[in-house]
């Protein structure tokens, strides 16, 4: 007989424990990997597929298994055989943090004491390592290490954890740290503890881990780091020694607690305990980003460091993805740099998350979390790419969506080429010949080249996708809903009718879109000016209610005057937060994306309704400019600021919930950069059960444009329907 596994069952195990189940059982046969596969011939499949189910390896997840009824070959026993190539798929688990067993032998007097490459079946870097399947040695970074004769025999005692591990290695035949200074001339000493010595005297150092390098120095040298790195105000991550030093520095949940603890090893945003041990890490913010160590490098150099905390933030230069090899990292000028010799075959940045609730919001996707995959219910393929900010790829075939991990803002050619790099790995590792080929609907968009360039390579069908249809989609395939209302708010996606759109009330389904009601537009005047001197955006408000509040000079209002009949109009809920945070004193300038309507979460958390900011939709057009007027000086700028927000969520809100009573629809959904803010999405919530109705959120798919992708894929598959 014959056996056929997919599922997630290659680099976690599964052929060792295969051979050991059958070995105790006394049965005959042999196993191999076939591309993303797992083939078993034996002379008894229901007895082995009962001991396979009870003794599955921790990262394995068996999705579908098959018995095909073929003549058994001539064993006298039970065998690991060389693996096959004719399969495709993905069938590796994402990168995990190195397992408690590994961490023990790093720290003990073992042969693998102080090795920051010690991994085993059950841990370690896969996806980063990868360049195809199935998953041997050949086909990794791992293929100009030899192993040993101790890890061989490691590799092949079927009571080892190492038993057919294919990335094993030790100090004798594994990659090896160094440690170089700024002109890039050898430290002497041991690197990791070396480097450890620089950081505890306030140097910025890089560090090369798994997916890529990071910029690392201890928290009181912020000021130094902002002037050297050119990051004014955007937050900084921090990595801790351990869970207990987590929290001395943030309040954590019972469920931010566990994505910390998790293999998964995010960044997950926390609230701050108090902003002087905090300072000056996320300024103006109420959370700060914070993860735990993850690679034996980052436990080793944690033991040798007398400061608990470092700032860790992916090396790049400006609007480039994070470098990966040595010689592009010198540039960056850092005092010291901890390299090492293994190369990173899939580029891959510390994902980044936050709880709201039980749930897990995804604002990054990356290391820990890729490959993964949502399942959709049909055969044919299709790609999405995604649209400009928070790039990225998905691919469907055969019945799952997989996206690619965290690409960057499509403004640069060194992430137009990530992306397509990233997406090409995974159609030639899915084996996918796409079909329909998905764009944004934005013509400026960069990556609608390489959309067009996919099309014609496979003959395949190029579609465009409007913005908000493919957030709305994306939310509605992670919830396996077919028809929704849904709240799209963001900064800005391009409208069919030529607007910037993000304040929208769609009904949607997989083929097509009804934009029920969208917030008032408001002038961008400048266009993308307006993005970054978010003055103009109060200004635009001002004129609209025939207000002369005075806020440039009148020389330069008057030349605004004359921009706004042309300028492009917003009916974006990013927009009005921008103007918002400007009018209230909160942010002047935006000098990172997102950052003046971020910025207002803090105000929004701790405000309350006030009497008076009422308001109503006119022909489908919910009035926003007029909640600007009349402000009381007495009022505290967190009750204005929550109760503007919370007037134009309740009528998103009742829109949203009549049109979707009378089309017999139960439930309402939120998507969009916007729903990462906490109090907004509780708004939304409330507001959505107190008509009696269920609200839809996300937990899979990011929220922000990372997920437009997945949106875009799916639709493209239902068109092939």
């Amino acid at each position: 007989m014959r056996i056929i596994i997919e599922g997630t069952v290659q680099g976690v195990g599964f052929r060792p424990m295969v051979q050991r189940v059958a070995s105790s059982l006394g049965l005959r046969g042999r196993v191999w990997n076939d591309g993303s596969k797992v083939m078993i011939d034996v002379d008894d499949a229901d007895a082995l597929i009962e001991g396979i189910k009870r003794s599955l390896p921790p990262l394995a997840i068996i999705d579908r298994i098959e018995i095909l009824d073929t003549p058994m070959p001539d064993c006298t026993s039970f065998s690991i055989v060389h693996s096959e190539h004719r399969s495709k798929g993905v069938s590796i688990p994402t990168d995990t943090a190195v397992c408690d067993e590994c961490l023990k032998e790093i720290r003990s007097e073992g042969r693998r004491k102080g090795y920051a490459f010690t991994t085993c079946t059950n841990c370690g870097a896969r996806f980063t390592l990868l360049s195809s399947l199935p998953y041997d040695r050949d086909n990794t970074a791992m293929a100009k290490f030899p192993m040993c004769d101790s890890c061989r025999r490691e590799y092949a005692d079927m009571a080892d954890r190492r038993f057919h591990h294919q990335t094993i290695c030790c100090p004798d035949c594994g990659p090896r740290y160094r440690i170089v200074d700024g002109n890039g001339s050898g430290i002497d000493g041991d690197p990791i503890p070396t480097f450890a010595k620089y950081m505890d005297s306030g140097r910025i150092g890089i560090a090369k881990s798994w997916g890529g390098m990071h910029i690392c120095t201890v928290l009181e040298n912020i000021d130094r780091l902002r002037e050297w790195y050119g990051r004014k105000e955007k937050p900084f991550a921090v990595m801790v020694r351990d869970i207990d030093v987590a929290e001395r520095y943030v309040e954590l949940t019972s469920k931010e607690r566990e994505l910390l603890l998790s293999p998964n090893r995010p960044i997950v945003l926390v609230d701050k305990i108090s902003e002087d041990i905090c300072r000056g890490l996320a300024p103006g913010l109420d959370n700060v980003g914070i993860f735990l160590p993850y690679t034996g490098m980052q436990h080793i150099l944690f033991d040798c460091l007398e400061h608990d905390a470092l700032i860790m933030t992916s090396a790049n230069l400006p609007g480039e993805p994070m470098v990966l090899e040595d010689d592009g990292i010198m540039s960056l000028g850092a005092d010291v740099y901890l390299l090492h010799d293994q190369r990173i075959i899939n580029r891959a940045d510390d994902s980044v998350v936050r709880a709201y609730g039980d749930r897990e919001q995804i604002i990054r996707k990356s290391r820990g979390y890729i490959p993964s995959y949502i399942k959709v219910d049909s055969k044919h393929s299709a790609v999405g790419v995604g649209a400009q900010e928070n790039l990225t790829a998905t691919i469907a075939s055969d019945g799952r969506m997989y996206t690619t991990q965290h690409i960057g803002n499509g403004e640069s050619f060194g992430v137009v080429d990530y992306l397509e790099s990233a997406t090409d790995s995974f159609i030639d590792l899915l084996g996918c010949r796409p079909e329909a080929i998905t764009m944004d609907l934005h013509p400026g968009y960069v990556n609608r080249r390489y959309a067009k360039t996919l099309s014609e390579r496979f003959g395949a069908k190029l579609i465009e996708v409007q913005h908000h249809w493919a957030h709305a989609a994306s939310l509605m395939a992670e919830n396996d809903v077919d028809d929704a209302v849904v709240i799209a708010v963001d900064g800005t996606g391009h409208g069919d009718d030529g607007q910037a759109w993000g304040g929208e009330v769609l009904h949607t389904t997989y083929d097509h879109y009804d934009r029920l009601a969208h917030l008032e537009y408001i002038p961008l005047i400048g266009s993308e000016r307006a993005l970054h001197d978010i003055r103009r955006l109060k200004f635009a408000i001002d004129e609209i209610n025939g207000v002369d509040t005075g806020i440039v000079p009148e020389k330069d209002a008057q030349i605004m005057r004359k921009i706004i009949p042309n300028s492009i109009g917003s009916s974006s809920l990013g927009r009005i937060l921008d103007a918002l945070s400007y009018w209230l004193g909160v942010c002047d300038v935006r000098t990172y994306d997102g950052e003046p309507a971020m910025k207002m979460e803090p105000l929004l958390r701790r405000g309350t309704m006030l009497e008076g900011y009422e308001t109503y939709t006119e022909s489908d057009v919910i009035k926003t400019a007029h909640l600007f007027n009349d402000v009381s000086s007495e009022a505290k700028k967190e009750d204005v600021a929550y109760s503007i927000v919370r007037s134009i969520m309740d009528e998103m809100v009742n829109v949203a919930c009549d049109d979707a009573q009378n089309r017999g629809i139960d439930a309402i959904g939120i998507t969009g950069g916007v729903s990462y803010n906490g109090p907004i999405t509780q708004m939304f919530e409330n507001a959505v059960r107190a008509r009696g109705m269920k609200p839809i959120l996300h937990n899979k798919v990011p929220n922000g444009d990372g997920g437009i992708s997945v949106g875009q894929a799916i639709i493209a598959l239902r068109s092939l329907d």
